[in-house]
């Protein structure tokens, strides 16, 4: 894979808290327009690595190398419930230091596409979990950075919205072509939306395996029940188990 190719490239990443060592010479490469996950045991520090992508912190050891900033999307929806849902879509292009007024418009003109239209004035509380999660993601979009950072972004919406936020995710990723990473618990929402799921090995982590998902795409729910699915699901499952007991 060319140098020049990659949209993020970490070499070596090592991060320590005093005597806590987080992670090893850690190794992840991802394409523009690729859709990564990262999975790993709890505590593996899947978080921790997002924060040294996004900035937020240095690592100890290695290099960070991306293709322009990053926008990253945590666990929580975040929203500020005094704002309306256009107004905190705008916050992040404010905070820039784009003027109120352009930052709105820019923030307006994803609203029908992220299947919010109709709700700029509305407050989150008014939102379901999966329109709360579409907003922040439309937050997080409309900041027009070359990655994108998802860190279990429905990790807390139950089962049936999960399902249907992942398959609007996957249609929405095909349209834009962003390149985004992904960090999740859950084995079937990696196989489904990603094209390489990455397996972290148990603190200090590092890539223990990179596994290609070869399914066509489009994936939509038929998708979870062909041999093909259950067969990448029964690899990342096996690489997970088999680092778990190293």
């Amino acid at each position: 894979m060319s140098e020049d190719a990659l949209a993020l490239d970490l070499r070596g990443v090592g991060k320590s808290f005093g005597a806590l060592e987080v992670l090893r010479d850690l190794e992840l490469a991802v394409r523009p327009g690729e859709f990564a996950a990262v999975i790993g045991p709890s505590g593996s520090g899947k978080s921790t690595l997002f924060d040294i992508v996004s900035g937020l912190e240095t690592p100890t050891s290695g290099e960070v190398r991306t293709d322009g900033q990053v926008a990253y999307m945590p666990q929580k929806d975040l929203l500020f419930p005094w704002r309306t849902v256009l107004d905190n879509t705008a916050l992040g292009l404010e905070a820039q230091g784009v003027r109120r007024k352009e930052a709105r418009r820019r923030a307006d003109a994803l609203f029908p596409a992220f299947g919010l239209d109709g709700f700029q004035s509305s407050y989150p509380f008014q939102l379901s979990g999966g329109m709360r999660q579409r907003a922040a993601l439309l937050r997080t979009v409309v900041l027009e950075r070359p990655v994108l950072l998802l860190d279990e972004p429905f990790g807390a919406l139950d089962s049936l919205t999960r399902t249907e936020m992942q398959l609007w995710l996957a249609d929405m990723w095909q349209r834009y072509q962003w390149t985004v990473v992904l960090v999740t618990h859950d084995i079937r929402e990696a196989v489904l939306l990603a094209d390489t799921v990455h397996v972290l090995s148990p603190r200090p982590a590092s890539v223990a395996e990179r596994i290609e998902v070869p399914l066509p795409r489009p994936r939509g729910v038929d998708a979870l029940t062909e041999p093909e699915f259950a067969a990448v699901e029964r690899l990342v499952l096996d690489a997970l188990q088999n680092r778990a007991v190293r």
